[in-house]
C-alpha cells in the first residue's frame, strides 16, 4: 500500500489545487444525524468533515490523509488526523468504534478496495454504515467521448478517467463490491446529474436504458448484517 502511494506521489503532486479542497457538499445528506463519531479515510484537507461540523456540531471526526501537505491542513479541522495509509491494526486506531466511515472517491484509488472494506469491520459500531462516493465510468458525457468517439482510454488529472485511479467501477460492480466484502447495502444514489436535452431524449427513446449513464458517481451506504 505504501509503496502503491510512493509510485503515484508525481501524479498526485500535479493535481490542481480544488482537488484536495473539495468540500463535498452532496455527502453530508447521507450521513446520518445521530452519528456521534465518524471515520473520514482519505479525508483530503478536511473540507467534507468540516462543513459536516457547521452542521452537526457535536460529531467527532477522525481523518487518514496519505498525502502530508493535505493531512496537515485537515489537522487544523478535525479532531484528529493520521497522516498515512488505511490499513488494519493501524496503532493509532486500536480500540477506536466508528458510527460512520466515509470514502469520498477513494476506494478508486486503492489496489484492494475489497480488503479495505473488509478491514474496516472491526471499526465500526454495532448498526453504523459505511458512506462511500465512487466515480461510475458509465458517465454518458466522457464515456462518449473517450470509448465510443475517440476509441481511446486517456487519463486525466481528475475526474472519472483521474491518472491516480486504479479500479474503475459501474453501479452494478459498485454493488458487488460492497456485497463480497461483507456488507449489505442499505441505499444507492447517482449524484452530480449530467443536465443534457439530447441524453434525455436518447435515454427516452431507449426505454430509460441509459438512466445509470446520467451519474459522474453513486453512493453507496451499506452496513454490516
Amino acid at each position: 500500500m505504501n509503496n502503491q502511494f510512493e509510485t503515484l506521489t508525481e501524479n498526485y503532486d500535479s493535481k490542481t489545487s480544488t482537488y484536495y479542497y473539495n468540500p463535498r457538499l452532496e455527502m453530508l445528506s447521507f450521513i446520518p444525524k445521530d452519528a456521534k463519531r465518524l471515520l473520514d479515510i482519505g479525508c483530503s484537507t478536511g473540507g467534507f468533515g468540516a462543513n459536516l461540523k457547521k452542521v452537526t456540531s457535536t460529531i467527532e471526526i477522525w481523518g487518514i490523509e496519505p498525502y502530508s501537505s493535505a493531512a496537515s491542513e485537515a489537522s487544523k479541522q478535525l479532531d484528529k488526523v493520521i497522516n498515512g495509509i488505511f490499513e488494519k491494526d493501524m496503532p493509532e486506531l486500536e480500540g477506536q468504534k466508528f458510527d460512520v466511515i466515509v470514502f469520498n472517491d477513494v476506494l478508486e484509488h486503492l489496489v484492494n478496495p475489497e480488503k479495505v472494506l473488509k478491514d474496516c469491520h472491526q471499526y465500526l459500531n454495532e448498526g453504523g454504515v459505511v458512506v462511500a462516493s465512487i466515480p461510475n465510468i458509465m458517465y454518458f458525457p466522457l464515456f462518449v467521448k473517450q470509448l465510443l468517439l475517440k476509441e481511446d482510454w486517456e487519463y486525466m488529472k481528475e475526474g472519472v478517467f483521474d491518472n491516480t485511479h486504479l479500479r474503475f467501477f459501474t453501479k452494478k460492480s459498485m454493488l458487488r463490491l460492497f456485497k463480497d466484502s461483507g456488507y449489505t447495502v442499505q441505499h444507492i444514489q447517482g449524484i452530480n446529474a449530467y443536465q443534457s436535452t439530447l441524453f434525455s431524449i436518447l435515454n427516452f427513446f431507449f426505454l430509460n436504458k441509459f438512466k445509470n449513464w446520467r451519474y459522474q458517481q453513486y453512493v453507496v451506504v451499506s452496513k454490516l448484517p
